[in-house]
């Protein structure tokens, strides 16, 4: 009898532990946005978008690659356009032009990092001690000083579109992302950065994906499947809040706060990026574009489009190519352009829309709707959708959830 009632007095204990401590919630991540696209002033420079557009084609095919290799099958049912990149290699691009990032804590004890959170890829990676001048800048982990990192034994090298390069060793590692803890999580351990991940260039200190395992360089799960298949999150969402100010990453859930009304869902056409079918695409009342692929892609700063749906677009409103389908209309004249998802028509504001001025006049601007040649019939929504609308990634029921900001 002594043992049971020692046993109940334990359990009773145990219980009112766990009053005490604090339960699993939702948390956020608050976002800060680096942009060299723009000068201070404000202007853009139509060569820079270009070299924007191929860096991201270049993303995506990197991407794309991978998700052959994973999985033995293609990722599009219509192959994107291959462009030949100096380095002869398209594993990776450098778009550190235009990022969102915030903090994420690695290792034991804890040590704070900025990351760019990207959904348009999965790997996470960090400059490492070994890495010297070309880190200059970047706070550096150091696996060597945490008890929980393992190294993995294999090499990783990301080539960059323009030549440059990240390279160095896989290791695993406990991970914090808004207070959840992935235990064993992959990442990469620079001991090379290129120019484009110097600190003037890249204002995180490295990235983390938050696409599929399948695109997935390392062939491993993003910190947070990782999180969601140990059942570290409440929900297996995130959400993102892209804005002027009060952006946001949130982790477990979606914050109520941030949006009213109902989510309206699309399913994710495959496990690879964070793809789905659109509806439409309209500028001043005009359908241009029905029916197409788009990706929901956080590391691109502007919305892509094959080069003919995006030559009809602006010719809708008779906006003038300034080269490699960059368009420029006057500022004060921005159109209506909507795109509608799942049913749910999402208009871009003329803000969002505009993207900086070009020229000496300071009366002109550039689209943020750019052609590329380099995607088949995909198109990539980036900020400049993205500021528009609260979007959730919810990766237990493998669909996007679009609602209106609050």
């Amino acid at each position: 009898m002594r043992a049971l009632s020692t046993s109940v007095s334990l359990i009773t204990a145990l219980q009112a532990l766990a009053i005490i401590l604090p339960q699993p919630q939702h948390l956020s991540i608050p976002l800060t946005k680096r942009s060299t696209l723009r000068t201070a002033d404000g202007r853009v420079d139509p060569a820079s978008i270009r070299a924007y557009v191929s860096s991201t084609e270049a993303k995506l095919r990197w991407g794309a690659a991978a998700f052959e290799r994973n999985t033995g099958t293609a990722l599009f049912s219509s192959s994107l356009t291959k462009r030949a990149a100096a380095s002869g290699s398209d594993s990776l691009v450098d778009d550190s032009n235009e990022r969102w990032y915030g903090t994420i804590e690695v290792g034991t004890p804890p040590h704070t990092f900025t990351i760019d959170c990207d959904t348009g890829s999965t790997d996470f990676f960090l400059p490492g001690p070994s890495c010297g001048d070309a880190c200059s800048g970047h706070e550096i982990y150091n696996p060597n000083i945490s008890s929980t990192a393992e190294p993995l034994g294999k090499n990783f090298v990301l080539e960059y579109n323009d030549g440059s390069m990240a390279a160095g060793d896989l290791y695993t590692d406990t991970v914090l992302l808004a207070g959840f803890k992935a235990s064993a999580q992959t990442l990469g351990v620079a001991s090379l950065y290129s120019y484009g991940f110097s600190s003037e260039n890249f204002g995180a200190d490295g990235l983390m994906g938050m696409a599929w395992e399948s695109v997935s360089e390392y062939g491993a799960n993003s910190v947070f499947q990782t999180l969601v298949s140990q059942g570290a999150v409440p929900e297996p969402v995130f959400a993102f809040k892209l804005a002027s100010s009060g952006s946001e990453l949130y982790v477990g859930g979606v914050n109520s706060a941030l949006y009213r009304g109902p989510f309206t869902y699309v399913p994710v056409a495959q496990q690879g990026y964070w793809q789905v079918t659109g509806d439409t695409i309209g500028i001043n009342g005009k359908e241009i574009v029905n029916a197409f692929s788009a990706i929901l892609d956080t590391g691109t700063t502007l919305i892509l489009g094959d080069t003919s749906y995006v030559r009809q677009l602006y010719a809708v409103i008779n906006a003038t190519e300034v080269g490699g389908g960059v368009y420029s209309l006057p500022c004060d004249a921005m159109p209506n352009v909507t795109i509608t998802l799942g049913g749910k028509s999402i208009p871009l504001s003329a803000d969002s829309f505009n993207f900086g001025t070009y020229g000496s006049s300071g009366n002109t601007c550039l689209g943020g709707i750019a052609g590329s040649d380099g995607l088949g019939d995909l198109w990539i929504l980036g900020d400049v959708f993205l500021r528009n609308v609260y979007t959730a990634f919810d990766v237990g029921n493998s669909r996007v959830g679009f609602a209106d900001l609050a």
